[in-house]
């Protein structure tokens, strides 16, 4: 199977049937796969090839439905762009994967034009309505102008996308997916009950995100339709589960958080939305029982992976969140493997520990990624034997639940976004008052966990929380930045081999704590 199978299938069996709902714009399946061909025809004509990069930033959108669908369909390898990384992470990425063409929209084409401006023979692809920046194609008029092409039927094994994460170096590090990959996650989806057929599903998460792209690969295997909205805000969600009769959403625990928590709730008809997903991070109980009890009708079912996983290893169906399970405190785990993916909970040798232990969470299926683009060395770090290492320590329980307890390597979730503390503490050693810093992950009822800056200034030199966070945005994505800081001439807590000791740092705030992540 690859990544466009999908598409070939809903042409033959539901042409008729609604694709994507977009800014009014409402396209059947086989308009859809219509407009992909000749998309198709367009990329190839620009010069992509089998395997050449195609990057998009853009906010969500059908045309970005299409990209996916358009760039596997000529042969090549999409990259989603993060649409919150700062324009010198983006420049990073796209030297990174040498990337051809750069699809983007209205809110990013002047990132784009600087970006083409910088990187030599970088073309760009203008995405959206209204006119066309000079420099740049038009998506439509390219499409119009193309003849439709065949599928390129890329093998299972073929890379079919590349996906950019934090890196623990400092710089990010693209995670490849082949179509295997893809489609391995999308069946084990549908085959755990998620994307029912006939599911309405709202993309309100971005659509540069794995987790939401993984949802749009489920749909389109099981013929779904796709609702996009630009990104994510309460009453924008709410609008769209009202007035298209959403059914399956995918959310980060902010994002519930923000959308139950908010006055106009009441004064939305949700009675259509039957299914939750949520994941990127863990939800707290409190978060949980408020969304509970605003949505009765609604079923939660939380998906933990990662970036390198496709992205799903484990699942928390809706009835393990209530009744006996809850009663035996299952809600506040991760759940079991999903279909076609074995977990199991290791010691530092990488052999099982007995049930109950803590150890690091490996997982290992036909979703275990091919490995990180050109980074031989990190990729046989991170899979060993076929089994993916997660970074994440935790502990399984009898019956095969996992429960995420605490992290081995050094990483912060905030928002349902993963951030490495080496790239910040990258960014603020550049601050000319810095002698010393170490980041840390500290609770936060809003973001599960929140970047926390311990900074040691050099002598005579001063520098406030506010400057701090100024400079940092300047290097780094807003989401990355400290969003607290202690800042004094002390010296920090170090090992006898002179390394920081970050859990000295971390106990204070987390002493407290059931458990040492949000």
């Amino acid at each position: 199977m690859n990544i466009t199978q999908g598409l070939r299938r809903a042409r033959q069996t539901n042409p008729g049937g609604l694709a994507t709902i977009c800014n009014g714009r409402r396209r059947t399946w086989g308009e859809v796969g219509a407009r992909v061909t000749r998309l198709a025809g367009a990329l190839q004509a620009l010069g992509v090839k089998a395997g050449d990069r195609v990057a998009v930033l853009s906010l969500n959108s059908d045309r970005y439905l299409e990209l996916y669908l358009a760039t596997g369909w000529a042969g090549g390898v999409i990259v989603p762009l993060n649409i919150r990384w700062s324009a010198v992470e983006n420049e990073d990425a796209l030297r990174d994967c040498r990337a051809g063409l750069l699809v983007v929209d209205k809110a990013f084409a002047a990132t784009g034009a600087a970006l083409a401006q910088a990187i030599a023979g970088l073309q760009l692809i203008y995405a959206d309505d209204g006119d066309t920046p000079a420099g740049m194609a038009n998506y439509e008029a390219l499409l119009d102008a193309s003849a439709p092409v065949p599928d390129a039927m890329r093998s299972g094994a073929d890379l079919a996308g590349i996906f950019y994460t934090g890196g623990t170096t400092g710089r990010s590090k693209g995670v490849m997916l082949s179509h295997t990959n893809l489609m391995a996650n999308a069946l084990n989806a549908l085959g755990e009950g998620l994307f029912p057929a006939g599911c309405t599903y709202l993309h309100a998460a971005p659509m540069f995100h794995l987790a939401n792209g993984a949802a749009m690969y489920s749909l389109l295997l099981g013929g779904g339709t796709n609702v996009m909205i630009q990104g994510f805000t309460p009453e924008g969600v709410m609008a769209a589960l009202q007035n298209e009769r959403i059914t399956d959403v995918l959310l980060v625990p902010t994002m519930i958080q923000m959308l139950v928590d908010h006055p106009a709730l009441g004064n939305y008809d949700l009675s259509s939305l039957q299914n939750i997903i949520y994941g990127a991070s863990p939800i707290s109980e409190a978060v949980l029982d408020r969304a509970s009890r605003a949505l009765p009708h609604v079923h939660f079912t939380q998906a933990y992976g990662m970036t390198e996983l496709s992205p799903i290893a484990t699942l928390l169906h809706w009835n393990d969140h209530i009744g006996d399970s809850r009663a035996k405190g299952r809600h506040r785990g991760a759940g079991r493997a999903t279909l076609g993916c074995e977990v199991r909970i290791v010691d530092i040798d990488d052999n099982e520990v007995p049930r109950g232990t803590v150890g690091e969470i490996v997982a290992r299926g036909d979703n275990v990624m091919m490995g990180y683009w050109e980074r031989p060395e990190e990729t046989a770090r991170a899979i060993v034997d076929g089994w993916m290492h997660t970074g994440d320590g935790g502990t399984m329980d009898d019956d095969g639940f996992i429960y995420v307890v605490d992290r081995v390597k050094d990483m912060i979730i905030s928002g349902g976004e993963n951030v490495y503390s080496v790239e910040v503490e990258n960014a603020i050693a550049q601050h000319p008052a810095v002698a010393q810093c170490a980041v840390i992950g500290i609770p936060s009822e809003q973001w599960g966990e929140q970047v926390h800056a311990v900074v040691v200034t050099k002598s005579g030199a001063s520098v406030t929380e506010a400057e701090l966070l100024a400079f940092c945005k300047t290097l780094i994505a807003g989401y990355k930045c400290p969003r607290s800081a202690d800042i004094s001439d002390k010296p920090l807590p170090l090992s006898g081999a002179g390394k920081i000791l970050k859990r000295e740092l971390r106990r204070p705030f987390w002493e407290t704590q059931e458990r040492r992540v949000s």
